[in-house]
C-alpha cells in the first residue's frame, strides 16, 4: 500500500490487527519535529481503503525507534489494543532483532543483563549500577549469525522493551551498532543509518489467542549487504517462517 507517497508494506490484516514494515526514519507516533508518522499515516490509509466516515480507530501496541525499520503491530479496536497492551506488559510479546554491530563478540551467543537509567531531558539511556533510583532491569539474549571481522549481523532476543536498549546494551558491552551517532558516535561517521531492524514481532491474537508471528527481513542495503542471501534464509529459517 501507499500512504502520503510512503510505502508501507502490509504483513497482515484482519478486523483486529493490523502488521506493518515500518520504513526507517519514521517516527511511531506523532512527535514535536511535526514529520508524518506511522499512526497517522496508517490511519489514513485505512480510512481511504476500507471508504470509512468519521475518525478511524488504531491503537498503537509497541513502538519502534525511529530510525529502526521491520514488523510492527498496532489494534484495529479498542479491546484489541487492550488486550495487545497486556501482552507486551506481561512481557508475552515475541519481540526479534537483526543488528549490525562493530567488532566480533567473544562469545557466539550470550545474554546481556544491564540497569538502565533513562535520561528524559536529553533523551539518552546509560547503564548503570543494579539499585540505582529509577533504573530498570534490562535483558536480551543474542547470537551472532555471521561476521566480516569488523562487523558483525547478530540476532538478538528482547526479554525487556526499555528504551533504546539493544543500543545500549550493545555498546556497552563494546560493540556498538552500526551507524549509531548516538551510543556509538566514536566509531560510527555521520550520515549512515543505524543498522537495527525488527525481524520478527510475535503476539497471541487478541480474540482467537491464536499465536501468530509476523517476519520481516532487512533491506539489502548497506551494511546488511556484507552478507549474502544464504545467511538471511539462515535466519528466515531460525524465525520459524
Amino acid at each position: 500500500m501507499s500512504t502520503s507517497n510512503t510505502s508501507i508494506p502490509i504483513l497482515f490484516e484482519d478486523n483486529h490487527v493490523l502488521a506493518v514494515v515500518k520504513p526507517v526514519n519514521i517516527p511511531s507516533q506523532e512527535d514535536n519535529t511535526g514529520d508524518p508518522d506511522m499512526l497517522t499515516l496508517l490511519k489514513a490509509d485505512l480510512k481511504e481503503r476500507h471508504n470509512k466516515p468519521g475518525n478511524v480507530f488504531l491503537g498503537l501496541v509497541h513502538r519502534l525507534d525511529r530510525p529502526v525499520g521491520g514488523a510492527m503491530v498496532f489494534a484495529k479496536t479498542s479491546k484489541a489494543a487492550s488486550r495487545l497492551s497486556e501482552t507486551v506488559r506481561s512481557r508475552s510479546m515475541i519481540k526479534q532483532y537483526a543488528a549490525v554491530v562493530r567488532g566480533v563478540p567473544a562469545r557466539t551467543q550470550g545474554t546481556l543483563k544491564d540497569t538502565l537509567l533513562k535520561d528524559s531531558r536529553t533523551n539518552t539511556v546509560a547503564v548503570v549500577k543494579p539499585g540505582t533510583a529509577g533504573g530498570k532491569d534490562a535483558v536480551l539474549d543474542y547470537e551472532v549469525i555471521a561476521s566480516t571481522g569488523e562487523l558483525s549481523l547478530l540476532l538478538i532476543h528482547l526479554h525487556t522493551g526499555r528504551s533504546h536498549q539493544i543500543r545500549v546494551q550493545m555498546a556497552h558491552s563494546g560493540h556498538p551498532l552500526y551507524g549509531d551517532q548516538k551510543y556509538g558516535a566514536d566509531v560510527n561517521s555521520k550520515g549512515e543509518q543505524l543498522a537495527l531492524w525488527s525481524v520478527c514481532t510475535g503476539i497471541p491474537h487478541p480474540v482467537s489467542k491464536e499465536m501468530m508471528t509476523f517476519v520481516s527481513l532487512p533491506p539489502r542495503t548497506r551494511p546488511w549487504t556484507q552478507w549474502n542471501e544464504a545467511v538471511y534464509e539462515q535466519i528466515r529459517v531460525q524465525l520459524g517462517e
